[in-house]
């Protein structure tokens, strides 16, 4: 089964998910995110706001300021594909942007360098234990990954870890997992 069939069946795995078992999953996600040593130790995160599709992302976001971290959202650059990160002080400062992503309005943030982001939140549908991720498509994380040095987690429900899937040379692996059952961290053979 390829990559486009994987994404679609998770999709819809997840839809299935109802609403009370959907927040329940997202507040433990959320709790082990926030107690764990990734998260103290880390100044500055790197994290997508969420759309429909995904966990929520906007209660880290709100969290991480009230701890007084740095909040950096990425930018899509569609002709290269690659992600820029820019501070957000409030999300009076993000908008719609390609494939109605929400992204940082450029004139009113400033970009941020990839070596300050301390923790970088990764999306994604499908995972494995070794930390190999499915996304929504098009490969902008793997060529961040390829080059970020600091720390990298995804946030998934237990649901969406699978035994394995065809990974391939320019997967780049995630460090951490978080599931609504704990933190693990992400081990490779």
């Amino acid at each position: 089964m390829g990559k486009n069939e994987l994404r679609k069946g998770m999709i819809i795995a997840l839809e299935q998910i109802g609403l009370i078992e959907r927040k329940k999953a997202e507040k433990a996600m959320h709790t082990h995110l926030f107690e764990s040593a990734l998260w103290k130790q880390a100044d500055s995160i790197g994290i997508t706001l969420s759309t429909t599709k995904e966990w929520d992302t906007n209660a880290i976001v709100e969290q991480a300021w009230l701890d007084g971290k740095q909040v950096c959202v990425p930018k899509s650059i569609h002709h290269t594909r690659e992600l820029h990160f820019y501070e957000i002080t409030s999300f009076r400062q993000v908008e719609k942007g390609y494939y109605d992503l929400i992204e940082p309005i450029v004139s009113e943030t400033e970009r941020v360098d990839d070596s300050a982001i301390d923790l970088m939140i990764v999306p994604g549908l499908i995972f494995t234990q070794e930390g190999y991720r499915i996304g929504f498509g098009g490969g902008y994380y793997d060529r961040f990954l390829k080059d970020f040095k600091n720390t990298t987690v995804s946030l998934l429900h237990s649901n969406q870890l699978v035994d394995s899937f065809p990974v391939e040379s320019f997967d780049i692996p995630v460090q951490y997992l978080i599931t609504e059952e704990g933190l693990m961290r992400a081990e490779r053979s």
